[in-house]
């Protein structure tokens, strides 16, 4: 299998930021990793082997970055409003140079990216999909936290709340609800077992609010044996995404 690694330099985080990618043709996806923020995440926990037919297949590319997550959630080293200032950094990074990275790769320039993640990769992945659902068409979410004042404390300004899905979701309307309903699809994974909790609770809040705004989802919740881990996570990517690309799982 084709892979890659690279520093992509970003001016958003003053720094360079570790870039994996993996497979040789197919339709993007952009995965971003758990609290442990490494790019290699993917490989290291076995996703990539467990979704290395469609990758060798060229129906699938994975294009996997480091995250700043301790910087903005996981750390308390910085108040709150410095942290939230960081994802928002972040953020940036992905929309104004690493989008623009991965279709000059696929030579696609305006083709639209699949987001996934899982534990708080999975907030990445919702988050952006939600709020620029015109770029990122369709995100697999797995295991996902989606109150993110747990993580301020209880903090809560503007950057907070729009970061936040379970208060933005509540409140959208107008073009900002009809741009989501229009463009982008999201699957919502959890299992019920061990070390699901919290997880469970906010991807079900989660999808209700989808359900009552209309909002285009799969609330996919599997078993009471389903943990809070990689062996369940590789299974989960490796069915939806089969599911999407019409391949067997």
């Amino acid at each position: 299998m084709k892979k890659h690694l690279e520093r992509v330099h970003s001016p958003q985080l003053g720094r360079g930021v570790s870039l994996w990618s993996y497979g040789h043709f197919g339709p993007p996806l952009l995965v971003f990793p758990t609290a442990a923020g490494f790019a290699h995440e993917w490989e290291a926990q076995g996703m990539v082997d467990a979704l290395a037919p469609l990758l060798e297949a060229g129906r699938l590319k994975l294009y996997c970055p480091e995250s700043n997550v301790a910087e903005a959630w996981t750390r308390r080293d910085h108040d709150a409003a410095w942290r939230i200032g960081r994802h928002v950094a972040y953020e940036r990074f992905v929309l104004d140079t690493l989008v623009p990275k991965v279709r000059e790769d696929c030579r696609a320039p305006e083709i639209p990216l699949a987001v996934a993640g899982c534990s708080l990769g999975a907030f990445y992945a919702c988050n952006l999909a939600l709020k620029h659902p015109e770029t990122f068409r369709w995100a697999l979410c797995m295991s996902g936290r989606y109150s993110m004042t747990h993580f301020t404390d209880g903090f809560s300004n503007a950057d907070v709340y729009f970061n936040n899905p379970l208060a933005y979701v509540a409140g959208l309307a107008g073009e900002a609800l009809e741009r989501i309903r229009r463009s982008t699809h999201i699957v919502l994974v959890c299992g019920q077992g061990a070390f699901e909790e919290g997880c469970i609770e906010e991807t079900q809040a989660l999808a209700d609010l989808f359900e009552a705004k209309g909002i285009r989802h799969e609330r996919d919740i599997w078993g009471h044996d389903v943990a809070h881990n990689w062996t369940w996570w590789q299974r989960q990517a490796r069915h939806h995404l089969a599911r999407r690309l019409g391949a067997a799982a």
